[in-house]
């Protein structure tokens, strides 16, 4: 199968060495030029720890070119760029094309899921997602990870799974997209929380007391936006939430984590100008979404006060004692 990866961040690259691995024929595209060289030069990155371009993967800043020939587009650019991309897309994509997006979050200001936009630049309903538990670092490494894989299309679902699956790499289908989107979305808010709850010098105890609480937050929130709650309990759900929230690993649990040791707030403003946070951006989108929706989700506004109001992080301890009795 002939697939081309869209980014050239460290997720994309993690995907071209599984996609290589089933002998499928890989393009990666990139939009900087200085991105390109290095990748073909040193045949390293600097975003990816051990990893080595395997030879025959193609890379270019053509986009046209890149997608000429493919049969599978994998997205695996920044949420904030997806627009963009896709507008550029449209002008070039055949419509049997069949698209597996891997950015997570919402789009800046109109708070769109990336299937939305993708589907209403590109017009096609052969489109489906990925999201769980997984570092772009474990991937190199081939050890046993488990997706989920989200779409309407039983065909693309079978292509993707065609690309992708071996002995360690496993997705499983279902298929509420948007649910799990919207758990790809909160779990970098989520994770934020988690790690000002360690900064604050709390026990794994207190943690796995806010991600069981947060995970019924979750839950309530799936299904208020019309998606199935049951997807809590998928990988993309209960497993990736686990992850994000209990390792250092995630860049938003570091930042929740200066948030949480009360560090200077230059040391923290320097943080987040030398890392991409998608947390910060999704929760500002959540928190508009529950809001005119009117949406209880109480985590959802601890965790926007602690940010964007400057109130204390010990907030966050009040949500966990404080019992919210509410039904689905």
């Amino acid at each position: 199968m002939k697939v081309t990866i869209l980014g050239t961040g460290a997720y994309g690259l993690a995907l071209s060495k599984i996609l290589v691995e089933n002998k499928n024929e890989v393009t990666m595209w990139t939009l900087f030029e200085e991105e390109k060289n290095e990748l073909l030069n040193t045949k390293k990155s600097s975003k990816l720890d051990k990893y080595i371009l395997d030879d025959g993967v193609n890379i270019t800043t053509n986009l046209k070119e890149s997608i000429e020939f493919s049969d599978l587009i994998v997205i695996a650019v920044p949420s904030e760029f997806v627009s963009n991309l896709c507008k550029d897309l449209s002008k070039y994509i055949k419509r049997d094309r069949y698209i597996c997006i891997c950015s997570k979050g919402l789009e800046n200001n109109s708070c769109r899921f990336i299937h939305e936009i993708v589907k209403h630049y590109l017009k096609t309903n052969n489109v489906a997602t990925i999201s769980g538990p997984t570092f772009a670092v474990d991937l190199v490494r081939k050890v046993p990870v488990g997706l989920s894989l989200a779409s309407k299309s039983k065909k693309t679902l079978k292509i993707v799974s065609d690309a992708f699956c071996n002995d360690h790499f496993k997705l499983y289908p279902i298929s509420d997209i948007t649910g799990v989107e919207i758990c790809g979305t909160i779990k970098n808010i989520l994770a934020i929380a988690s790690g000002i709850i360690d900064g604050m010098g709390y026990p794994i105890s207190t943690q796995t007391m806010f991600i069981t609480k947060s995970l019924l937050d979750t839950k309530r929130l799936i299904y208020k936006l019309g998606a199935s709650e049951n997807t809590i309990l998928s990988y993309a759900g209960f497993g990736d939430i686990l992850l994000t929230c209990i390792s250092e690993k995630s860049r938003n649990y570091r930042f929740g984590k200066l948030i949480g040791e009360a560090k200077k707030k230059e040391e923290i403003d320097k943080f987040k100008s030398e890392t991409t946070l998608e947390g910060i951006n999704s929760l500002k989108c959540i928190y508009k979404i529950v809001h005119s929706k009117k949406i209880k989700v109480p985590i959802i506004d601890t965790l926007y006060d602690i940010i964007f109001k400057d109130e204390s992080p010990s907030k966050l301890i009040q949500y966990l004692m404080i019992d919210n009795k509410y039904d689905l």
